[in-house]
């Protein structure tokens, strides 16, 4: 008896050792880290994929491409009427499977973006491979020109952009947020937007690389205009993303300035309908650290840090409101999202310019109150002058 169970619990065992038959091994693959989706002729659009190469990983290869010279991905592209139809071209000529699960940055060009983006991002999420988390950019020129830029610090290019996204130097935006905002109330979105910019290395050599410089802003599916820096700043407010970026101010009657780095931002937006009149009263409040200071201002005085923080105040409160200007009166997107706002404030009222709510948009009334509290002055308790002259 013993053995029939021995003999029943192996070939039971049998059945759920099923071995690795459907594995796919990584020199079988095309692993591809990066996108880029260009416009060309009749109605074509042009996918580029940057594809990891292993051997070069190693340090045995001088292909194309990355880390100073040693290159470790290949750019290739095909064309076609949309993505399924290039990617298939891209399959044909490969001699390995395309994997989408490490491909984290998608690049689409400005002509593609004006153009709409909606059917290409039809095809991304349907693939299982593709992660929603994966990072959507827009690109000044050919979305190509990205992916062939040389990075020096990071292995690849897809790789370079997504830690200034990490680092929070400019916008971040990932597939699902895209998704969302498309089909929200707000019908309106805003993705990074990389510019391809030179240093000099040398007399005789230049170094080319990518850079997030602004937004493109979006209404629907299609790019109607872009951001500056300087105004992508005062939508980052917005969104609580500001922490990769340094806020400095002057106050008034005083020589120098003050920079201070944000640690922590919070805001708040209320809506209200009035008498008919519609408004969004916009509360920002920032935590900050003192990062570096060229006043004579003693910080210990409280007078002098209320002077500071309210020239803060006004330096955050302006850009808030240049970005407002730019988007929401003279693109007319609602960025800011005040239709889920109002919406979930004054259902009623929605229902009544849901349909024509970009034109109602410029008209809403927005106050802007932001409050800068000072939480640290780094290491230094005086000036630096002051500190050198003995000064208490």
């Amino acid at each position: 008896m013993k053995k029939l169970l021995l003999l029943l619990s192996f070939s039971g065992a049998l059945f759920l050792l099923g071995g690795c038959w459907d594995r796919t091994e990584i020199n079988d693959l095309a692993i591809a880290t990066s996108a880029a989706i260009d416009q060309k002729e009749n109605d074509q659009i042009e996918l580029s994929l940057e594809i990891f190469l292993p051997k070069a990983f190693g340090g045995g290869s001088a292909q194309r491409g990355q880390a100073g010279g040693q290159g470790i991905t290949l750019v290739i592209s095909q064309t076609g009427s949309n993505m399924a139809e290039a990617l298939s071209k891209l399959q044909g000529v490969l001699p390995r499977e395309i994997f989408w699960g490490h491909c984290k940055t998608f690049v689409f060009s400005e002509a593609v973006a004006k153009k709409g983006i909606i059917d290409h991002l039809d095809f991304l999420l349907r693939q299982p491979d593709i992660r929603e988390r994966a990072y959507i950019f827009v690109s000044e020129k050919k979305a190509r020109r990205i992916l062939e830029q040389k990075t020096n610090l990071e292995p690849y290019t897809g790789q370079a952009l997504l830690e200034q996204t990490d680092f929070g130097i400019g916008m971040r935006v990932t597939m699902q947020e895209l998704d969302e905002m498309l089909i929200s109330r707000m019908q309106s979105a805003a993705l990074p937007y990389l510019k391809i910019k030179t240093q000099k290395k040398s007399e005789e050599e230049k170094f080319r690389f990518a850079d997030i410089s602004g937004v493109a802003v979006f209404r629907k599916d299609k790019m109607i205009g872009r951001l500056s820096e300087e105004r992508t700043r005062g939508l980052l407010w917005l969104r609580d993303e500001i922490k990769g970026y340094t806020v400095s101010a002057s106050p008034p009657g005083v020589n120098g300035v003050v920079s201070v780095n944000p640690v922590s931002v919070y805001s708040k937006m209320t809506p209200l309908i009035v008498d008919g009149k519609w408004r969004i009263l916009l509360t920002i409040k920032t935590d900050g650290v003192i990062v570096q200071n060229s006043t004579p201002l003693d910080f210990f005085n409280p007078t002098s840090l209320a002077s500071v923080e309210a020239a803060l105040q006004d330096s955050i409160e302006t850009r808030v409101r240049e970005s407002l200007e730019k988007t929401q009166h003279q693109m007319k997107a609602d960025v800011a999202n005040f239709a889920a706002e109002f919406y979930r404030e004054y259902p009623e009222e929605w229902k009544q310019v849901e349909n024509h709510w970009t034109e109602k948009l410029p008209e809403v009334q927005v106050d802007v109150e932001a409050k800068m509290v000072i939480r640290s002055q780094g290491t230094l308790i005086l000036p630096v002058d002051k500190k050198e002259r003995g000064e208490q």
